[in-house]
């Protein structure tokens, strides 16, 4: 699904913004797990936030996002500070594992590992 131009800023503000929010005490919200923003997806109405984040190391992922869950009013609350007087609605946020760099690690592994006999030569036939 394509985003319009005003999710798509408003996504962009607030990726920014819980940057921002996350750099001031990052061990409060992730332990000592470092993790990025990846993305953040708008709903159409603006009321809610697919923020993506992507955790390393891979082990610490059902921490990270058990303990940042249940910040999630507190993320909330600090966003609201930051945006309050551009926005009727703070919107709702869900965070979602952004898994493609182990996707991508995957399917290199695989390519690696592939065993391709070279190729044959066909001038003997011609």
């Amino acid at each position: 699904m394509t985003q319009s131009k005003r999710q798509v800023k408003f996504g962009r503000q607030i990726q920014k913004d819980l940057g921002q929010i996350f750099q001031k005490d990052p061990r409060h919200y992730f332990g000592n797990s470092l993790v990025t923003i990846t993305g953040v997806e708008m709903s159409p109405d603006l009321g809610l936030a697919k923020v993506y984040l992507s955790v390393f190391p891979i082990k610490d992922t059902e921490d990270v996002f058990f303990n940042i869950n249940e910040k999630k009013s507190e993320v909330r609350k600090h966003l609201g500070r930051l945006i309050g007087k551009q926005v009727r609605i703070v919107p709702e946020i869900a965070f979602i594992h952004d898994d493609t760099e182990e996707k991508a690690s995957k399917m290199d592994q695989l390519i690696d590992n592939l065993n391709i006999p070279p190729a044959e030569d066909n001038d003997e036939e011609e």
